[in-house]
């Protein structure tokens, strides 16, 4: 692969991590472009089959996994997969852009490993578990089961938090903002 930056983002589910993103993204001069994942699980309503995921059967993903397409991929939930195609850092890298991940923890930090220095690894904590809730259940996309199956993952995925490079915590979301900027433009060497 083409030697470029990385900007890994993870966190709990309901913890901001795509919010945040979203708005690095829209900061030109750093020269981010979302790396979209691949995932088994349901299209949602608002979501779009290669801008928010490439949504791929099982089949597919597990063959995928087995000639070597993914960069890191994992069983996020029981059947559940969600994968980091090397084609799309590829993609990213030869227009010389950055590439930026919304990842989950384990993925977050598993990607970290392979990639190593040229990769900032970023965890979005939550001020609290029962904001987290507060946040899951204003969304309106979930069934109360699914969401506790979140907040059940939540406290565990809250113990990797000192395995990632920075912490931004957002309790308030432009202080979170500014935060998540400054640590990016540090990284890169933009100021």
């Amino acid at each position: 692969m083409n030697q470029g930056k990385a900007i890994i983002f993870s966190a709990p589910s309901g913890a901001g991590k795509t919010t945040i993103v979203r708005h690095l993204m829209g900061i030109t001069d750093l020269r981010l472009a979302f790396s979209v994942s691949a995932t088994t699980r349901a299209m949602r309503d608002y979501e779009k089959n290669g801008v928010d995921y490439y949504f791929i059967s099982a089949d597919e993903f597990l063959q995928r996994a087995r000639t070597g397409e993914f960069i890191e991929w994992e069983e996020v939930y029981s059947g559940q997969y969600y994968g980091t195609l090397k084609s799309e850092i590829e993609r990213i890298w030869d227009r010389g852009e950055h590439v930026i991940f919304d990842l989950d923890v384990v993925g977050g930090l598993n990607l970290k490993k392979i990639l190593g220095d040229q990769a900032l690894a970023v965890f979005v904590k939550p001020p609290s578990i029962e904001e987290l809730d507060k946040r899951l259940n204003a969304r309106s996309t979930e069934t109360t089961e699914k969401i506790a199956q979140r907040i059940a993952k939540a406290h565990h995925e809250m113990e990797f938090e000192p395995r990632f490079d920075v912490v931004v915590v957002n309790d308030d979301l432009p202080t979170a903002l500014i935060d998540a900027e400054s640590c990016v433009r540090n990284f890169l060497g933009i100021q």
